[in-house]
């Protein structure tokens, strides 16, 4: 049964979903965190201000995948915030100390993510202030799960069988932002690209997306500190021809974390970014091999 928005203003679409004209590739790309559209009655249960709600964002990172369908592959984006419910959670992970009433028994209230402030509606924003003034209603969770979880991962999971279907096999890219690392002098990464630690995507497909970055010059690291997340985990089954690879970018590369604006380095990024695009569709036939 629809549940009604709690807001009163007309809810925007839960995502954007960029096809190409004609899919050509076995690839599909998510981005589940660079969502911008904070309902106003969020805001106002909110104790933080605006900016710094929207550092949780993985700000401009669809923008930066943006030409995805010119190669061939659909780009699913979330237009919901990470502050206000997150698609790479389970889908019931809630911290029963968030709301007015006890949760449902069902309610998955003891993951290490809620324990750390990011459950499916989260605690606290990334930088650890805490997000509400006061507790919330179950109902109100349950109104964001109906209404942006689960409409984000019914198209994501139809884009995936559906690619599937068509080309025998399927490459899911989960696009996300980090902020730079803390690493000592020479040893910065640019990229982190999580695949749990070899288990959700083929090996070959990850090497050609390393081998295309460092051939960038960027530096890139596998699984640490970032081996993926619900996505990834969730939909990446090698044995049943769904690979994902989730990919961080370090946000200093093209923007400005404090004010939340696009950097110089932003066009130069979202070149190397069309790249790996044409790199991952053109070789799409031996991404699977290995």
């Amino acid at each position: 049964m629809d549940l009604p928005s709690l807001d009163t203003h007309p809810a925007p679409p839960p995502f954007a979903l960029h096809r190409p004209v004609r899919q050509t590739a076995p690839l599909v790309f998510a981005s589940p965190h660079s969502g911008r559209d904070y309902p106003p009655t969020f805001l106002a249960a909110a104790r933080l201000d605006p900016l710094a709600l929207r550092r949780s964002e993985d700000s401009f990172v669809d923008e930066l995948f943006a030409a995805a369908p010119r190669y061939g592959a659909p780009l699913l984006a979330a237009s919901f915030p990470r502050a206000f419910c997150d698609a790479n959670r389970e889908p019931w992970e809630l911290d029963p100390e968030m709301f007015s009433e006890p949760l449902p028994p069902w309610v998955n209230s003891a993951s290490p993510r809620i324990g750390a402030g990011l459950g499916t509606i989260a605690r606290i924003v990334a930088t650890g202030s805490a997000i509400y003034r006061d507790k919330l209603s179950f109902a109100e969770a349950e109104a964001r799960i109906r209404c942006c979880w689960e409409p984000f991962h019914a198209s994501l999971a139809a884009l995936v069988a559906e690619t599937r279907a068509s080309f025998g096999a399927c490459l899911l890219i989960d696009c996300h932002s980090m902020p730079a690392p803390p690493v000592p002098a020479g040893r910065r990464v640019d990229f982190v690209l999580g695949d749990g630690h070899g288990t959700t995507c083929a090996v070959h497909a990850v090497r050609t997306v390393e081998e295309i970055l460092t051939g960038l010059g960027y530096r890139v690291r596998r699984n640490d500190p970032y081996s993926g997340g619900y996505i990834t985990r969730h939909y990446g089954r090698p044995r049943e021809g769904v690979h994902a690879l989730q990919i961080e970018i370090a946000r200093d590369l093209y923007m400005d974390e404090e004010r939340i604006e696009r950097l110089p380095g932003f066009g130069r990024l979202r070149q190397g970014i069309e790249t790996l695009l044409a790199g991952l569709c053109t070789s799409a036939g031996a991404l699977f091999s290995g």
